[in-house]
């Protein structure tokens, strides 16, 4: 059988400011969230403003490539 191009894609989203600033707390790590968008309605990437535990606050998070 063959795979249908479903209009739903699973993405996964990075915080913006921890990539530019470089990290400053003890923690390492970057804040990811796994979401998913439809590539009709948003062929561009996907910018979302989400909370990073390592900024502690809310950030812009940007869709990465997989």
């Amino acid at each position: 059988m063959a795979k249908r191009k479903d209009a739903r894609v699973t993405i996964i989203l990075e915080c913006t400011s921890c990539i530019r600033n470089g990290l400053k707390k003890v923690s390492t790590g970057i804040s990811r969230y796994i979401t998913q968008k439809n590539r009709h309605n948003t062929p561009n990437g996907l910018e979302l403003k989400k909370f990073c535990p390592y900024c502690s606050k809310h950030t812009i998070h940007g869709e990465i490539e997989k």
